[in-house]
């Protein structure tokens, strides 16, 4: 089994690798990852490989759109014919029977091209394979068209699509299966209380933390650049130093979650109970399509920046959100995991005239 990881942004890697651990207890699998994935998991699974993939090139907390056309357009092809030897040299002798991508655009055209079964895993297909309300996609449009057109591009043809998401809007696309959200372990494994705290995840704008400043309320806070050795306390705000540990026990003990619109911290508060308030990054519609979905289901709030007034709106209806939250039901990661090793059994066991035949019924049904 050849598992493709994308390399941007940490949700990918930690999401994969409790899907790889899972499915070494009986399949043979081979890891294929670029960025900040590769480095993650080249430690802690074994056959990992790394590969070339795109990247954003950011300013100010902003995705710049062209820069990243640029950028991944030098990057390409200086690094994507070496990247495409070597990896053609793992698999030359291990031809693998079923092809399983987290948003990993080379582990897919491998598949394409060796006529191998394909499985999506992830949750930026819910651009794609779902429908969304003028309500959620609001006045962004062009942003939305762009965002869904460069993820149809990055996996176009796989047979399933399992997408991982803590909302259910209605199907747009065939061979698409929704399931909860993969956490980490620890996030499993933790009992939520109830603390008096908030949890905040920022690069650190001085707006944000003087608005936190103002508020009185204690904030734990995380994801600074260049953050602390050591925990610093000024005021009501303690600055934490990275911890896994750390921030897994302030997340299980807090009040709230100040965030941006990243799947994974989302998803992680929605299943601990965390009313969120979500602050997407500009220039990135998937994160703004989880914020609004999170405020559609009355789990927290949707902003475009923390003011003093939106800050106090969230504190005061807390108690609503968590009303919201308590009917939330996910047990753990059983049902995401059981989906994706039977989608990946069942490819292996499909010829290609199967295949074929599925994917044209579908298009047919989206075509109505």
């Amino acid at each position: 089994m050849l598992y493709g990881v994308n390399g941007e942004g940490m949700g990918h890697a930690t999401r994969s690798q409790v899907v790889i651990d899972s499915l070494l207890s009986e399949h043979d699998v081979r890891v294929v990852a670029s960025g900040a994935a590769f480095r993650y998991l080249r430690d802690r699974l074994p056959h990992v490989d790394e590969i070339f993939g795109p990247s954003f090139a950011m300013k100010e907390g902003e995705i710049q759109r062209w820069a990243t056309v640029r950028q991944n357009i030098v990057k390409g092809p200086r690094e994507l014919p070496d990247t495409v030897k070597r990896w053609v040299t793992v698999v030359r002798e291990w031809r693998p029977d079923v092809v399983i991508t987290d948003f990993e655009p080379l582990a897919g055209r491998y598949a394409r091209a060796t006529r191998t079964p394909l499985v999506c895993v992830d949750n930026i297909n819910m651009l794609d394979r779902c429908r969304h309300d003028r309500e959620i996609i609001g006045p962004e449009r062009q942003d939305f068209l762009l965002a869904r057109a460069v993820t149809r591009a990055m996996v176009p043809t796989a047979g399933d699509y399992v997408i991982t998401t803590f909302f259910r809007p209605p199907l747009a696309r065939g061979r698409t299966i929704l399931v909860p959200p993969i956490l980490r372990p620890e996030i499993v494994a933790a009992e939520a209380t109830r603390g008096d705290h908030l949890i905040v995840y920022s690069s650190g704008e001085e707006e944000l933390l003087d608005t936190l400043r103002s508020s009185g309320m204690p904030c734990r806070v995380y994801g600074m650049r260049g953050g602390p050795e050591e925990g610093v306390v000024e005021g009501n705000l303690e600055f934490r130093p990275r911890s896994n540990e750390g921030f897994v026990e302030d997340l299980r003990t807090a009040r709230g979650v100040v965030a941006g619109g990243g799947f994974s911290l989302l998803s992680e508060a929605v299943y601990l109970g965390k009313p969120a308030l979500a602050v997407p990054l500009h220039g990135q519609f998937e994160q703004l399509l989880n914020a609004r979905y999170l405020q559609r289901e009355g789990f927290g709030m949707c902003a475009p920046a923390v003011t003093p007034a939106i800050l106090a709106e969230f504190l005061d209806r807390l108690d609503e959100f968590e009303l919201a939250l308590a009917r939330y039901e996910q047990v753990g990661n059983t049902v995401a995991l059981q989906t994706i090793e039977e989608r990946a059994v069942t490819a292996v066991g499909e010829d290609r005239r199967t295949r074929a035949k599925a994917r044209r019924v579908a298009r047919r049904r989206e075509r109505g």
